[in-house]
């Protein structure tokens, strides 16, 4: 099972939401941060690394020795990573999204591939969970190629939680698809509802089930709430702006760690999740 938990801006909570449903659900769990621009779980969820790997993509490399500049690589290029001038062909490698169709179309068996670094993912464990995360390397462009590393360390039969970036782009669908269900972080505020129908719009798209979690639900209005009625997205928690779930968030430390019957309701949470997943397939 893999259930993505996600929001249509950041700062609602969702990195909070997917810890401590980890750390609740306990065994036979991973959790997968695929905010490979700005990942954090790691801080809350301290786990100790053992492995860690660089990840590589395939960008072309031209022989011009070989090149008659006849530029079909160039038009099959929808991304311009590739620009043939009248003796010279140029590569931009940070544009290429590694489909390789310049090496297919390729008359003289010209290009060839080498890789690009893109980051390196990280693997580690803490209390049963198994953890994996990517970092973007700096100055790169492409985060999809890295997600979909990290989405590979998906193991089945273990329950899978996967922690997107912010908002509704290329790296959040890449996060999202072809999982079990998404969980929607969402603040009652108007920006938290503009992100929101953005999200929802997206996941619609791909024909996932997905749920809300409404984040300092005692805040702002009622249009959220409204919102779910009218669209029939189930709520399936919502959690109070408190100073004390502030404090711990601040410190770093787990919901279900420090305020103990926080983790009944995020394995109710769970447990709401699977019944829609039955009740979707």
């Amino acid at each position: 099972m893999q259930i993505s938990i996600a929001s249509g801006k950041g700062g609602t909570g969702k990195t909070t939401i997917a810890t401590n449903l980890a750390l609740s659900i306990g065994s036979n769990v991973q959790l997968l941060d695929c905010d490979v621009e700005e990942p954090n779980a790691h801080l809350f969820i301290n786990p100790v690394f053992e492995e860690t790997d660089t990840v590589f993509t395939p960008v072309p490399e031209v022989n011009e020795k070989k090149c008659t500049y006849c530029g079909k690589c160039a038009e099959i290029c929808q991304f311009k990573a590739i620009a043939v001038l009248e003796k010279t062909v140029l590569v931009f490698s940070e544009l290429c999204h590694s489909c390789g169709g310049c090496l297919e179309v390729c008359p003289e068996d010209a290009i060839t591939e080498k890789g690009r670094e893109l980051g390196i993912i990280q693997k580690g464990r803490r209390n049963g969970i198994e953890f994996i995360h990517g970092k973007l390397r700096l100055g790169e462009a492409m985060s999809p190629p890295l997600i979909k590393k990290v989405r590979d360390h998906d193991i089945p039969g273990k329950v899978t939680i996967i922690d997107a970036p912010p908002g509704t782009s290329c790296p959040v669908i890449a996060s999202m698809k072809d999982t079990d269900f998404v969980l929607l972080v969402t603040e009652p505020t108007p920006f938290g509802l503009y992100d929101l129908k953005l999200a929802v719009g997206a996941v619609e798209i791909l024909d996932i089930p997905c749920g809300l979690v409404i984040n300092r639900s005692d805040l702002g209005d009622d249009q959220v709430r409204e919102y779910a009625r009218a669209m029939k997205l189930p709520i399936l928690m919502e959690i109070p702006f408190d100073r004390q779930i502030a404090e711990a968030y601040s410190r770093g430390e787990l919901l279900v760690e420090q305020i103990p019957e926080w983790k009944d309701k995020f394995l109710d949470l769970y447990h709401r999740i699977n019944q829609i997943i039955k009740t979707h397939k």
